[in-house]
This record gives C-alpha cells, structure tokens and sequence, in this order.
C-alpha cells in the first residue's frame, strides 16, 4: 500500500479536470506536451506543470525524446490508489449491510415488521 503523503499526491492530482483530461488522453497512448496542450489551447508552460503536478505523483512518466518530451501513463500510484479506495468500499458495504440486517430485525413502532 503507497504512503499516505503519496495518496494526498494522487488524490491531489486528479482533483484537477485538466489532468484527468491529460490521463485519459495517455490512456490512449503516449504523446508529447505538446500534443497534450494542443487540443486545450494550453501554453506549453502550462501544460508543463501540469504533467510536472502528475509526473510527481507517479501517474505520468516523461521521457526527453529529441527536442520534446514524452509522456505516458505510470499506473502504480493508481493501482495503489484503487486498492486503498477499494478497501474502503468493501468496509462500508460491509457496515451498510450490516445495518441493513439490524434494521429488518427490528419491529415497526406501529407493530409491523419494517
């Protein structure tokens, strides 16, 4: 399981609509800043510290090729993530269901089961 700094990084970084854009857009495929801002109208310093922001959460590797860098996807840190909210979930279902159970179990004020 990834550190809870590490976490706050990934949760930070897709907090953002811009870098959800970026992750889904390198689903596809690896590509270069600049094919990355261009469909944002994004300046390619600002594209830069976007990918900088998930680049340093682990989700986006950049790679100097040529005169451009390319990026592409780093999944460990949204393995991790997934697992950690994955935990969770099966925590509450468990709880909620639980509940459920209490619940059925207890007659109605009225004298009817719920």
């Amino acid at each position: 399981m990834v550190h809870q700094h590490g976490l706050d990084r990934v949760f930070a970084s897709l907090a953002d609509s811009t870098r959800r854009g970026i992750l889904i857009r390198l689903g596809a495929g690896p590509a270069s800043i600049g094919e990355l801002a261009e469909p944002t109208g994004m300046s390619l310093t600002g594209m830069k510290k976007h990918v900088q922001v998930l680049e340093d959460a682990g989700l986006v590797v950049t790679e100097k090729v040529g005169r451009s860098r390319q990026c592409r996807l780093g999944v460990a840190p949204l393995d991790e993530a997934m697992a950690w909210i994955g935990f969770y979930q099966q925590l509450w279902a468990r709880r909620l269901d639980g509940l459920d159970a209490y619940l059925t179990l207890q007659p109605d004020p009225k004298g009817q089961d719920l």
